[in-house]
């Protein structure tokens, strides 16, 4: 056979493997990349902006919605707010109508309930006072100030009687003193209730304490007096806290209140006025226990 036939039939299996040898050299040569994307045409741009801008609506209305709840809970909070604030400017309203025309609203008074007033004496800053047991009476200045109800003495002395102290004194009288004037010098006598003591400008003292039956207008009671001298003092008695508590009261505007008691060998009563214009209030200097 001749070379050119030869070659004639080995062309359809030439022709036939080089494709297979070309496809086995791009495998080894790896995977071509693939082919860029074409430009988009006017209308495929046009959808996509669509897209987006319908995207970004309703993004945007989701957020409004957001915000309208949100102004719904602002609103309820502000008129919750408005209307609290109402309330108190009508309270101070009522408050202060009330302060301007207060209201009283009266309890009602048991007629029956006992008041702090009754049955209490009223005295006035001077009285008169009797002293049956020693049988006189004396002018008396009545003094919340002191504690203890006081009575002009002299010539103090102590003694024992049946095993108890007594004192023996004389009152202490200025030569105006209205008194009975047979007892200007009597001695009286009197156990010692207790001491007590004064604390004054010149130091401390120790003063007896001596209980005395006394009256006073249709007070009776049996009072202590502490003893010393005040016979450079207008009233030789003086009336403390311990006296008054309970059954008296003071009305500073007024004096003797109540007549002067009569004893024998005294003045009557109806001339007590006479002895009462030497008063003088001002001079009276309270040296006693407070």
């Amino acid at each position: 056979m001749s070379i050119v036939m030869r070659i004639r039939r080995a062309l359809p299996v030439t022709a036939l493997a080089l494709p297979a040898l070309l496809g086995g050299c791009a495998l080894l040569q790896g995977e071509p990349e693939p082919p860029p994307e074409p430009p988009l045409t006017q209308p495929q741009f046009e959808s996509r902006l669509a897209q987006l801008e319908q995207q970004l609506a309703e993004r945007c209305d989701t957020h409004e919605q957001w915000l309208m709840r949100h102004a719904d809970d602002t609103r309820r909070l502000t008129a919750d707010v408005r209307e609290v604030g109402s309330l108190v400017r009508h309270l101070q309203s009522d408050i202060e109508l009330l302060s301007d025309d207060p209201v009283i609203i009266p309890g009602q008074c048991d007629e029956n309930a006992d008041s702090p007033l009754d049955n209490k004496e009223v005295l006035g800053r001077s009285e008169w006072i009797g002293l049956p047991d020693v049988g006189t009476y004396l002018k008396a200045r009545v003094d919340s100030g002191a504690n203890t109800s006081s009575l002009s003495a002299t010539d103090i002395t102590r003694f024992e009687r049946d095993g108890e102290t007594w004192v023996r004194f004389k009152m202490a009288l200025s030569d105006d003193a209205v008194v009975v004037d047979r007892v200007r010098d009597e001695w009286i006598e009197a156990p010692v209730v207790r001491r007590v003591r004064i604390l004054q400008a010149a130091g401390e003292e120790s003063r007896p304490v001596v209980r005395m039956l006394m009256t006073l207008g249709p007070i009776r009671e049996q009072v202590e007096f502490t003893l010393n001298d005040r016979s450079h003092l207008n009233y030789p008695v003086l009336l403390g806290r311990r006296f008054i508590m309970d059954i008296a009261m003071i009305d500073v505007a007024e004096t003797y209140l109540h007549p002067r008691p009569e004893f024998p060998g005294g003045r009557p009563s109806d001339e007590a006025s006479e002895d009462e214009a030497t008063d003088d209030d001002e001079n009276e200097v309270n040296g006693d226990e407070s």
